[in-house]
């Protein structure tokens, strides 16, 4: 249920104030940012999410019943598009990748990509190895510190899902960084 305050400035933003609606957006942008780089990584897709989630929050801020918070409401929206906006990427890069290994082969050269030994580099690295689900549950659990519960609400699973995703996701990543490290030496 949101606070006295957050309801009001829900319901004059429901209402039409746009001075109301701008007050929700600049409470929660930070937050919203943050769950969106978190999953699709690049500082341009984040904003645009970012942007794009409040504009869609705007059009459908009719049917918030306050059921939940407004906040549980918003990372929900911005977590999906974020999930969304990575399943996209991903088929255009698959289609890429497919075409590059293609031509390389084809051209019978070999390409070796630098490793980075820098320590985020990796963390990022295996956080994005993770399938969709898992990272999302790994960032919204432990890099934005939200309850499992909270969780559970914003991707619309169970919290024994939540659970069982944050355990295999930390479990992988483990694994991921341990075979990094031994890649340095």
């Amino acid at each position: 249920m949101p606070a006295p305050d957050e309801r009001q400035l829900i319901e004059l933003a429901k209402a039409g104030d746009h001075e109301a609606f701008r007050t929700l957006v600049e409470r929660y942008m930070k937050q919203a940012y943050v769950v969106a780089i978190g999953v699709v990584v690049d500082h341009a897709d984040a904003q645009d999410i970012v942007q794009d989630a409040f504009v869609k929050i705007y059009h459908a801020l009719s049917t918030f019943r306050g059921d939940a918070e407004f906040s549980t409401w918003m990372y929900r929206i911005v977590t999906n598009m974020s999930l969304n906006r990575v399943k996209q990427q991903r088929r255009q890069a698959e289609r890429q990748v497919s075409r590059n290994v293609l031509e390389t082969m084809l051209a019978g050269e070999v390409v070796d990509p630098a490793e980075s030994i820098d320590v985020k580099t990796h963390v990022e690295r295996a956080l994005h190895e993770l399938p969709t689900l898992q990272r999302a549950v790994v960032i919204l659990r432990h890099l934005d510190g939200l309850s499992t519960r909270q969780v559970s609400t914003i991707l619309k699973c169970s919290e024994g899902t939540v659970k069982t995703h944050l355990h295999r996701g930390l479990k992988r990543m483990k694994s991921l960084l341990i075979s990094f490290q031994h890649d340095l030496t």
